[in-house]
């Protein structure tokens, strides 16, 4: 039997124990599967642009980026869900001339009771206690030393004149607008509510204008694999360049790149215009999360939230549904402005992935789909459609690609049928196939793939016709499903007609 070494030469004389180690049997797939986050940092904040920063921690996440940065609320969003995994973050820089959303909370009248109002900024609750000898000046300085004294705050806030309250976003650009601000979401109930005499009267946030490039943020992501990629904007340019950087042809799922990955966005507003812009999107490594307009969580909370939540379901099993998983620490509209079930449906068939919440207000992930939804000639193709696609092939993908690497890395290529001796390094079309026939088994006992006796059949392993050192492979993996759907037909009967007479006799 001849012994195929790799470092031990063959004329070696030198007497007497020589040793090499060949570690492409031990070999396994190992991959710590990062997640990254894109957002704003605070202007003073010391973290430099477009370059990825590892975070641990929302402490890190403060003192690189800010404490009341959007970063660092992301930050906070993700550990929510996800508090071990590996993260990074690049800021990205404001959009040039850009301009910060404001509203206004204005307090009017004299209080004949005293009362605690809560002000939700985003979803952040700010107390203010109301004693009958306030003024609204009074009460409007109380609300402003609330969320002056909170160093995590989305807003900066100052008093004016007349219980005037102006609020104003730390995050530039129109996706400022889409703060919240409102007044006792948790009503008498939870002992919010305005004191009799009282009257409050609230402003939206809007004025913010432009969106950032983060063209330059995804080309830092370089050649590191980010499996988990947080995206808070949801406008066409920003989502192009996303889908540019992910795509096929040219970004990280192209043949000559394979790193793969899969960007989280957010989106708040009604169906139709949900509906309306989801079907302008077709991109089967994007998940756009639509929730419902007069929701406390901002959408960078709610991306940040899923990405963490995709990030612990797919780590553990890319082929598991991450229906039902919670949205720690995201808040949805009040009961009554949420969607139904046709809103839903309306939504997953326009490419925009769905939460809910149950009576106990528990925020959880309804159907996590991508925004794929047509092929190319614009037929209805449904073969991207769920996020755990793209997550399992990726997987297969990886373990394919480090089976071949770590077991033939410096083999021979010969026909099958050739006369090879024992322990030579030399590989065949059949050896080939036996080993993705053996990875092929290991998939399908790990629950990621099905029907191994079609697979066989469709599986191809040949030498190329014109290049001698090249072999070319179809495999053709059926990838396990997923149970979403339960259907059930109730046929009650008031009493089986064979129990009738079987009591009559």
């Amino acid at each position: 039997m001849a012994v195929g070494f790799n470092r031990i030469p063959p004329n070696l004389r030198v007497p007497l124990f020589w040793a090499e180690f060949d570690p492409t049997r031990a070999s396994y797939l190992a991959t710590p599967q990062p997640a990254c986050l894109l957002g704003h940092k605070l202007a003073t904040a010391p973290a430099p642009t477009d370059a990825p920063q590892l975070v641990s921690s929302v402490d890190v996440a403060s003192a690189l980026f800010g404490s009341g940065s959007m970063l660092t609320a992301m930050v906070g969003s993700y550990r929510l869900q996800d508090p071990t995994g590996e993260l990074w973050c690049v800021a990205v820089p404001d959009p040039v001339g850009g301009a910060k959303a404001t509203g206004t909370v204005t307090f009017a009248g004299t209080p004949t009771a005293a009362a605690t109002m809560a002000v939700y900024v985003g979803d952040r609750r700010y107390a203010v206690p109301v004693a009958t000898t306030d003024t609204p000046d009074t009460i409007g300085t109380a609300l402003v030393a609330a969320i002056t004294a909170d160093p995590f705050a989305p807003v900066t806030a100052a008093a004016g004149t007349g219980g005037v309250v102006t609020l104003t976003s730390r995050t530039p650009g129109t996706i400022g607008n889409s703060l919240f601000v409102g007044m006792n979401l948790r009503g008498l109930v939870g002992g919010e509510y305005v004191p009799a005499g009282i009257t409050v009267t609230v402003a939206p946030f809007a004025g913010g204008s432009g969106d950032p490039d983060v063209t330059d943020a995804l080309t830092a992501l370089a050649d590191t694999e980010y499996d988990f990629v947080c995206c808070p904007w949801s406008d066409p340019t920003t989502l192009d360049a996303c889908m540019d950087a992910f795509g096929e042809a040219s970004g990280r799922w192209a043949w000559n790149i394979q790193l793969y990955g899969h960007v989280f966005s957010a989106r708040a507003g009604s169906v139709s215009d949900l509906v309306t812009f989801g079907k302008t999107r077709n991109d089967p490594h994007l998940t756009l999360m639509g929730y419902p307009d007069g929701s406390p969580s901002p959408a960078w909370i709610v991306a940040s939230a899923l990405t963490g939540e995709a990030a612990v379901g797919l780590r553990a099993d890319p082929a598991r549904p991450l229906q039902t998983l919670p949205l720690v620490g995201v808040m949805l509209a009040p009961r009554g402005q949420r969607f139904t079930v046709a809103d839903a449906q309306s939504l997953l068939f326009a490419g925009i992935a769905t939460c809910a919440a149950g009576v106990d207000d528990i925020v959880h992930i309804q159907r996590s789909i991508t925004t794929y939804q047509r092929d190319a000639w614009g037929l209805t193709d449904p073969s991207w459609l769920d996020i755990q696609t793209p997550a399992t092939l990726q997987l297969i993908v990886r373990s394919t690609r480090n089976r071949i690497l770590s077991k033939f890395p410096r083999a021979k290529l010969a026909d099958d049928g050739t006369r090879l001796g024992a322990g030579q390094a030399v590989v065949t079309p059949s050896t080939i196939r036996a080993e993705l026939v053996a990875l092929y088994s290991e998939l399908e006992e790990a629950g990621l793939a099905e029907n191994m006796d079609a697979f066989k059949t469709y599986l191809i392993v040949e030498r190329d016709a014109t290049d001698p050192n090249r072999v070319n492979v179809l495999f053709p993996p059926d990838l396990v499903n997923q149970l979403r759907i339960f259907a059930m037909l109730v046929q009650f009967r008031l009493q089986y007609p064979s129990a009738a007479t079987s009591a009559a006799a």
